[in-house]
């Protein structure tokens, strides 16, 4: 295997990977249970500074196991309860006792939550005191990258500022990708080599068969299944796609206790590259391998894309994770490459307006939405329909994605701005 692909599978492991809880808050989660850890006991009190970005995508999602929302209880049953080994698992095998145990930290007022201003859009730094010692923990660049450890002031550790810091937002830097270097490397890479990937189906799948047989949030998924159960909707590959993609935000956004095969950070887009892929390979009876293939292109081409700009912002990263999600369908349908690059042009021109206000349950709409634009912007690449020089689409898939990225990077950050202004008023 060449270099670079080697690197590509250093960028899927690194970023696709089993998540619980929405990965903002569980941000939090991960940092008090490694303070937790630092102190040797018990904190008394915690306080929480975060991006206003974290704090947007933090202020309206279900924390697992808990029963509640919010960066408040995500940080205080990371101490009471978290395991500081399982990453963004960490709040895997939390019990009602420590929930509750939380519960009553908060409620004391011992929990205090504030935006800190920061130029990293992922940071988060937690203060934890307890009767003998005071820790302090701080992530930045990436969801449990932390960067330095203090005991009682004393920094015990600090990443080291001469080496590249591993953060979501980097994760390309430096590397030989595109579009076509995705491509080739998904179709002609030793099946051995990427079958890891197959994971997120299993993953997702389930996460979305919970959505489906439990009330979570708005039931996005359940409404649509019972009215093509009683007749008014019709059962299609269509509807599955929206069906299985929106029942697995549900139950994501909603606290369901399974992880997600997560996608540059984020849960929901892991969904968006997966349920559809794999809906489409189940309607040509794809095998594991073709499957495996289709996920490269829908997971790294999604990482690829969001690599051009903030990894928080103001932007719905669904939007352009389905763009890669639809490449990947056209590949399964026995497209060409011209034909999948035409899906990327044609899902983007479709969904770049679609903005983010935060993580919570009416995220499972957006999914569901940019989910089946894949599937109509497949369908007309297939019949060699493309969008090209209209907006912010240009006449190459490549200039496309640098355009998204110039009006995500600098055209947004007002609206984020006010975004957040307005959910924490």
């Amino acid at each position: 295997m060449n270099s670079t692909w080697k690197q590509y599978i250093t960028i899927l492991k690194n970023v696709v990977k089993p998540a619980l809880g929405c990965t903002e808050p569980i941000c939090a989660a991960y940092a008090t249970s490694v303070a937790t850890q630092m102190l040797g006991e018990k904190p008394e009190t915690i306080d929480v500074f975060v991006s206003d970005n974290l704090y947007k995508n933090s202020m309206g999602v279900f924390v697992p196991r808990t029963g509640r929302v919010g960066l408040a209880i995500a940080a205080a049953t990371g101490a009471t309860g978290g395991n500081p080994d399982a990453g963004l698992e960490v709040l895997a095998k939390l019990t009602e006792s420590q929930v509750s145990e939380a519960q009553q930290l908060i409620d004391a007022g011992r929990i205090q939550v504030k935006r800190e201003t920061t130029e990293e859009f992922i940071y988060c730094r937690v203060v934890l005191k307890s009767s003998q010692h005071h820790a302090e923990v701080t992530i930045s660049g990436g969801h449990t990258l932390i960067v330095e450890k203090r005991l009682d002031g004393n920094v015990i550790f600090s990443l080291d500022s001469s080496l590249p810091k591993a953060s979501t937002a980097s994760i390309c830097d430096g590397v030989d990708i595109t579009i076509s270097s995705i491509y080739d490397f998904a179709t002609k890479a030793e099946f051995d080599d990427i079958k890891f990937i197959l994971e997120a189906k299993e993953l997702n799948i389930a996460l979305a068969q919970e959505g489906l047989n439990n009330p979570y949030g708005l039931e996005v998924g359940r409404t649509y299944q019972k009215n093509i159960e009683t007749g008014l909707l019709s059962k299609s590959l269509d509807s599955d796609i929206l069906i299985y993609t929106s029942a697995a935000s549900d139950a994501r956004m909603g606290g369901a206790t399974l992880p997600a095969m997560s996608n540059y950070g984020s849960g929901n887009q892991g969904i968006a590259a997966t349920i559809p892929v794999v809906k489409m390979a189940d309607f040509y009876n794809a095998d594991e391998e073709t499957l495996a293939r289709a996920f490269i292109m829908s997971h790294l081409g999604a990482i690829y894309i969001k690599s051009h700009y903030p990894p928080l912002s103001a932007f719905c990263g669904n939007a352009v994770t389905s763009a890669a999600a639809a490449m990947a369908m056209v590949y399964l349908a026995g497209g060409t490459f011209e034909q999948s690059c035409s899906a990327i042009q044609n899902t983007i021109s479709d969904t770049s307006g679609m903005i983010c206000d935060g993580a919570k349950s009416t995220c499972a709409m957006k999914v569901g939405s940019s989910a089946q634009s894949a599937m109509k912007s497949s369908l007309l690449a297939l019949n060699d329909h493309c969008v090209t020089k209209q907006g912010v689409i240009a006449e190459d898939v490549e200039k496309t994605i640098k355009n998204i990225g110039r009006m995500i990077t600098t055209g947004m950050p007002n609206i984020d701005h006010e975004i957040i202004e307005i959910m924490a008023s």
